[in-house]
Formats: C-alpha cells, sequence, structure tokens
C-alpha cells in the first residue's frame, strides 16, 4: 500500500483515540484488522480504496471462512473495515461504503463464563501479598472483582478517580461515558494497603504520574500487563481449564444477580448503554438455579 493509505490509517487511530476514546487494545485490533485487508488488497491487486467493490468483500469473507475463524471474529473485522470506511466518508475521500453491504454472520449464543465462590477464593489463595508486586496483584484482583470494570477501563484508573472516603471510583468508560462504581471493604483494604506499601515502592525508581496501577518499573500498567498478570494468577491457582480475565467481570455480574440485585442496577454498574447486554446474565442464573436444583432435590 502506498503511503496515503498509511497517513490515512494514522488519522482513523487518531480519531479512535481522541474523540471515540477507544482502548489501546481495541485500538491495536482495528489496526491488525485494516493492515491484514490491506495485505488482501495487494493480493488481489486492488490499487486503491475506492476501488473496493462488494463483490472484492465477498471474495475476503471466503478467505476469512475458510481460516475457520468463528463468526464473532469475522464480524469484528468486517465492523472494523466498515468503521474504516464511515470514517473516509465523514472526511468526503469516498461517496459510498461498500461495507455497508455486508450482513454480519450470526453470532452463536454462548453464555458467559464465571467462576463459582470457591474458585475466587482459590484466586485470591494465589496471590502473595509480603511484596510489593503481590499487593498491587491482590488490590487489582479485588478490584476487578468488586466493581465489574473492564480491564481498559482498570489500566486508566488514576489516583484522582479513588474515593477512600465513599468507596468509589470513577470510571472511563466507551464512548467517554463515565459511571461512578462503589467497592467494598475487602477491596477498600487491598487498594489502601497496595497505595501505603506497594505503589510508593515501585515508584522509587520513576518520574512521579498519577495512574493508579504501575508495572514493576513504576510506569502506568498497560491492559495488556493487566492480562498477563490475571494469566498468571489463574496459572498459580489450582483451577483448571478455559479462563481468561473478562470471566472477573462476568463473574461480578453473576453473583449480584444471584444475590438479588436488580437488571437495572448491574447494567449501571457495567455501564452497559443496552439493558439487553446485560440480560444475559440472568440465562446465566438461571441454568445455575436448575443445576442447582437437578443436583440436590431428591426428586429431580
Amino acid at each position: 500500500m502506498n503511503i496515503d493509505v498509511n497517513i490515512l490509517l494514522k488519522s482513523f487511530i487518531e480519531y479512535l483515540q481522541i474523540e471515540r476514546n477507544y482502548s489501546q487494545y481495541t485500538i491495536e485490533s482495528y489496526q491488525h484488522d485494516i493492515n491484514e485487508f490491506f495485505l488482501f488488497m495487494n493480493e488481489q491487486k486492488i490499487a486503491s480504496l475506492t476501488e473496493v467493490t462488494y463483490a472484492d468483500i465477498r471474495i475476503y469473507l471466503t478467505l476469512l471462512y475458510k481460516k475457520n475463524l468463528a463468526r464473532k471474529t469475522v464480524s469484528r473485522k468486517i465492523s472494523s473495515l466498515r468503521s474504516f470506511y464511515n470514517y473516509m466518508l465523514r472526511e468526503k475521500l469516498l461517496t459510498d461504503n461498500p461495507f455497508s453491504l455486508v450482513t454480519m454472520p450470526k453470532i452463536e449464543k454462548r453464555l458467559p463464563d464465571f467462576f463459582y465462590g470457591d474458585e475466587m477464593k482459590q484466586l485470591f489463595a494465589a496471590c502473595e501479598t509480603d511484596t510489593s508486586l503481590g499487593l498491587r496483584n491482590y488490590a487489582l484482583l479485588e478490584l476487578l472483582y468488586a466493581t465489574g470494570i473492564r480491564v481498559g477501563e482498570c489500566s486508566g484508573l488514576r489516583l484522582k478517580d479513588v474515593d477512600f472516603f465513599l468507596s468509589t471510583i470513577l470510571v472511563h468508560g466507551k464512548g467517554q461515558k463515565e459511571r461512578y462504581v462503589p467497592f467494598g471493604s475487602f477491596a477498600h483494604d487491598a487498594l489502601e494497603k497496595y497505595i501505603q506499601n506497594g505503589r510508593r515502592l515501585l515508584m522509587k525508581n520513576h518520574d512521579s504520574h498519577d495512574f493508579f496501577f504501575v508495572n514493576f518499573r513504576g510506569g502506568p500498567l498497560t491492559a495488556r500487563g493487566i492480562r498477563v498478570i490475571l494469566n498468571k494468577i489463574i496459572e498459580d491457582s489450582s483451577l483448571k481449564g478455559k479462563i481468561h480475565p473478562h470471566m472477573l467481570r462476568h463473574t461480578f455480574a453473576t453473583h449480584l444477580l444471584e444475590n438479588g440485585a436488580d437488571m437495572r442496577t448491574v447494567q449501571e454498574l457495567l455501564g452497559h448503554a443496552n439493558l439487553s447486554s446485560t440480560q444475559v446474565y440472568t440465562h446465566v442464573t438461571n441454568e445455575y438455579l436448575r443445576r442447582s436444583y437437578m443436583n440436590h432435590h431428591p426428586r429431580a
């Protein structure tokens, strides 16, 4: 691809960062998806973005499916490219968006995975608390479970966003939306110990900044860094099977609903724009109740 396309992609990334306030992880996904399509254009001898047709996109979709990619992955790639073309429409660089004609593949519905209470205890037990990094990791786990915030929202948390008096955090969510989320006494104690005995030591050889969670060098902890830490905690625990860090968010929502929280409250705490995004957790709790009944009722 020529340099003009690279400049265009750079301006699109800046638009996602500044105007849409997307997380670094999301932006990297967009960038990867678009660069992948650029390679396809080179292979198909398509000289310009304006020359891409619906027929070309159909060929591209066929190649994606031949790779046995999940429908959700294909949908994400098409969504990235549709947004990229919409941006070019906005900038009046073309007159139509060929990706607007593409029907998204129907995504198979899967219930979100979550940790049971005993599994959460195993995760907390896997954290050491006698080092500065251990205190940070424990505080990280406590906060994610206590608030259900996304990993990207957690990495962007700053000192001023945490109110220890009211036990709340100000979360900067998707699309520049902000919300206040409370946290309980366990998270409160863990966060205070981290600030007093962990963060200060980690910041010893680093210039001052106000990001709440820091890495071992004292710099801001990235979303990718948080994922690495959580995966390590999971590895150190006795838990088996397929586990991913986003399960802590699912666990937060599921446990709230299981213990009587109403749907609207959980929606607000999670920062979901639509109630339909939250309703999936009712299926999880209903399935949990069904299994409990089948396992314990004498005439099940």
